[in-house]
């Protein structure tokens, strides 16, 4: 009998065309994402905003092979992980916005009579909009329908050094047949509204922590990069996000090679598979750059796994 829960914790896509609504719907009715006090409200942009955007994400997951890669490397991951750990835990991941959600995830927990279900969020910087929104919703929805397991969780794993190798690794994959110092290295995180970093959210400080720590790694295995830089991507709407964004980055290296790496994902997805490699390496194209490379995320590699183990160890 089975007396822990592992459960990986991520944001989601569609795994079909018709999911691509639910998932926007979902997304903009989160309260971490709008962050306006009235329900209502949040009803109805959430409701204009899924209304506008909805015919151009089909478009871009339809250039994706109709659905978006985050389940599959995820259920890789998951397989690979309960390998591992072995038969005494259960392994599983619930999605925020598409499924599984989590009541059908923790409906499968309930009948493994589990005493202590350990909550890792792939994300590896703490957000209110994402390591918040995907706890509190998992843990609300256990209060409800759950039994009387323990719930450990973690909030951020951007320090652990296992991760870290696990991205220095895709950079090296990337490179293997270039120099160093013809490319410029671009740490590309997930923007944010400012007004949500003003209102005290940490994610800032922890991806720049986070892009400290790995400039010192890749000091220390002699990557010899042009320059390393940070930038944010995918802002949307009028308001001021976090800066610089990757477009103006780009705009700003002189070196005529770029490598990205995708720093706020552990799982590719669409802003990695369509965004970042085709989007921006559109603009790319048109600044000029000579070579435009993007790292793959950690998906199920097993530097991750040894990292996720490391976590479950230390929560235990």
């Amino acid at each position: 009998m089975k007396k822990e829960a592992v459960i990986l914790l991520n944001m989601g896509g569609p795994n079909n065309l018709e999911e691509v609504e639910m998932f926007l719907r979902n997304m903009f009715a989160d309260k971490n994402i709008l962050t306006m006090k009235s329900n209502l409200l949040r009803r109805f942009v959430g409701g204009m905003i899924t209304f506008t955007r909805c015919e151009s994400s089909q478009e871009i997951y339809r250039q994706l092979g109709g659905k978006s890669p985050i389940v599959g490397h995820t259920q890789n991951l998951v397989k690979k992980l309960q390998a591992r750990l072995g038969e005494d835990v259960f392994v599983d991941f619930v999605m925020r916005y598409t499924p599984p959600f989590a009541p059908e995830v923790i409906e499968k927990i309930n009948k493994e009579e589990v005493e202590k279900i350990y909550l890792i969020p792939l994300y590896p910087q703490y957000s209110t909009t994402t390591t918040k929104s995907s706890l509190e919703d998992f843990e609300e929805h256990y209060h409800d329908i759950g039994k009387n397991a323990i719930l450990v969780e973690i909030k951020h794993f951007f320090e652990n050094h296992t991760y870290n190798k696990a991205i220095i690794e895709r950079i090296k994959e990337q490179m293997q047949d270039a120099k160093y110092e013809d490319f410029d290295m671009i740490f590309s995180a997930h923007g944010l509204p400012q007004k949500i970093v003003d209102a005290g959210d940490v994610y800032q400080r922890h991806v720049e922590k986070h892009v400290d720590i790995l400039k010192k790694m890749i000091q220390d295995e002699k990557m010899n990069f042009h320059e390393t830089h940070l930038a944010y991507q995918s802002k949307v709407g009028p308001m001021e996000w976090l800066k610089p964004s990757l477009e103006e980055k780009l705009e700003t290296v002189r070196n005529r090679g770029v490598v990205i790496f995708p720093l706020a994902f552990t799982i590719d997805n669409s802003e990695t598979d369509f965004e970042l490699e085709i989007e921006y390496r559109e603009i790319a194209e048109e600044l000029g750059f000579k070579e435009y490379r993007v790292c793959r995320c950690p998906n199920d590699s097993k530097l991750f796994v040894d990292a996720l183990c490391e976590l479950y160890d230390k929560m235990r």
